[in-house]
């Protein structure tokens, strides 16, 4: 540990002055998550948005403000060097073992790459799309050739014939889906409470869980879930445009169950209540935590409606209650299933427009040609990645990532919900899904 102590030392001296314990003072892991507790939300304190929930001891929030504004961003990435250094002495031993410290510290040295890619963009520095997602998020994501997806639209193109742009025939395809705005509440309603008993019917939630709903408007997002510690979460969906009949079950297995609600809830039951471990009581945005929350978020959808089951409650219960008629709901849910394959084609457009070599109109075209967007979609789509950049890589690349791990060896529907309870409740971290997986899904 004195090793761990003097190499984080010699790691920040070129940033700022080292700041760690003092060498007589042994170090511990729950030494390096106060010290990581009370660094994430310093950062927050310079960058709205940073910090996606937090819900443990006032004091460190109160630190944290106090310490913000004398801090400089340089001085942020010298104790982020440290904290990592620091974290890595409990793992690095050449062998990466599994223990739950091992595991711990592993995931507080990722956190904390993540945190000085961050700090290193707010000082300006500039990273290209994929250098900026490994950064944050653990992972380097493979761009694609736009031109290798349109065999992809030429089979949509058959699917939905008629006259005009693909994008606007399947546009006014979907928007006979359309919930009126009156039959929005009550339609989420049903949605996640279908979405909860199918979880619990599979996996344990602690007792008193609970969320808030509310119908917002003017976000780049189209739903958020805002987690307030005490196994309870607000849930946000956005009523800017037109909510169609399917997001109403990806929404209520997205924002709540066995999405980011179910996520948090058993993360403060399992380790933050259960284990002490404080570090998860802040959840940084810009971190590898995001892609398995969005990821098994994603993945959640499928894993509680499996092959046809969606579709099935879509056309017995939802459609009914939206007084939309089912006729053409088994085309829509094809045409859902087409347009996946188009999804890895947001991160080429997204990377491009990022990096200066397209304006906006030409990023907003090629959303609606490769994503078969309305103008109105393309535009907010572009500005969630105006928003979130990078971010945007957690949805696809971890919804496939998390399936690859939990379906690894053809794992049935009870393997499937034990491996989703195991990787929502444990540290899991990018890595340790392309290890359960035994490669990386392309």
């Amino acid at each position: 540990m004195a090793r761990a102590l003097l190499l984080a030392c010699t790691a920040a001296a070129a940033l700022a002055g080292c700041a760690t314990l003092p060498a007589a003072t042994p170090d511990s892991l729950d030494r390096i998550a106060d010290d990581y507790v009370l660094l994430q939300l310093t950062i927050g304190e310079k960058e709205d948005g940073y910090i996606d929930a937090y819900y443990g001891p006032a004091e460190f929030k109160s630190r944290a403000v106090a310490e913000a504004a004398p801090a400089s961003l340089p001085e942020l990435e010298a104790r982020a060097v440290a904290l990592r250094v620091r974290a890595q002495g409990f793992s690095d031993d050449g062998q990466p073992g599994d223990s739950a410290d091992e595991r711990r510290a592993r995931f507080l040295a990722a956190q904390l790459t993540a945190a000085r890619t961050r700090l290193k963009m707010l000082r300006g520095e500039r990273l290209s799309f994929a250098d900026e997602a490994e950064g944050l998020f653990g992972v380097r994501p493979d761009l694609v050739d736009l031109a290798t997806l349109d065999a992809v639209l030429t089979e949509l193109d058959a699917l939905m014939p008629g006259a005009g742009p693909l994008w606007q025939r399947v546009d006014a395809f979907q928007n006979r889906f359309n919930l009126p705005a009156d039959r929005i509440r009550p339609v989420m309603d049903a949605a996640i409470a279908e979405c909860r008993r199918r979880t619990l019917d599979r996996m344990p939630l602690p007792a008193g869980e609970r969320f808030d709903l509310a119908l917002v408007t003017d976000k780049p997002w189209s739903g958020y879930n805002y987690y307030q510690g005490g196994y309870h979460s607000k849930i946000e969906i956005n009523t800017d445009l037109p909510i169609r009949l399917d997001r109403a079950v990806d929404l209520g297995c997205h924002e709540g169950y066995p999405g980011h609600h179910a996520f948090n809830a058993l993360i403060e039951r399992d380790l933050v209540n259960g284990r002490g471990w404080q570090e998860f009581t802040v959840y940084p945005l810009y971190s590898p935590q995001s892609l398995i929350a969005e990821g098994s978020a994603n993945y959640g959808i499928e894993l509680a409606f499996p092959g046809a089951e969606q579709l099935a409650f879509e056309t017995r219960v939802l459609a009914p209650l939206a007084g939309i008629p089912a006729d053409g709901l088994d085309d829509y849910a094809r045409l859902r299933a087409a347009m996946q394959r188009l999804g890895a084609a947001r991160y080429t457009i997204s990377a491009r427009y990022l990096a200066g070599e397209i304006s906006a109109d030409e990023a907003k075209s090629l959303l609606q040609r490769y994503q078969l967007l309305s103008p109105e979609r393309a535009a907010q789509s572009l500005r969630f990645t105006d928003t979130y950049r990078s971010y945007i890589i957690n949805y696809g690349l971890g919804r496939d990532m998390v399936r690859a791990a939990i379906e690894a060896g053809g794992a049935d529907s009870a393997t499937r919900w034990q491996r989703m309870e195991r990787l929502l409740a444990e540290p899991t971290l990018p890595a340790d899904l392309v290890a359960a997986a035994g490669t990386l899904p392309r």
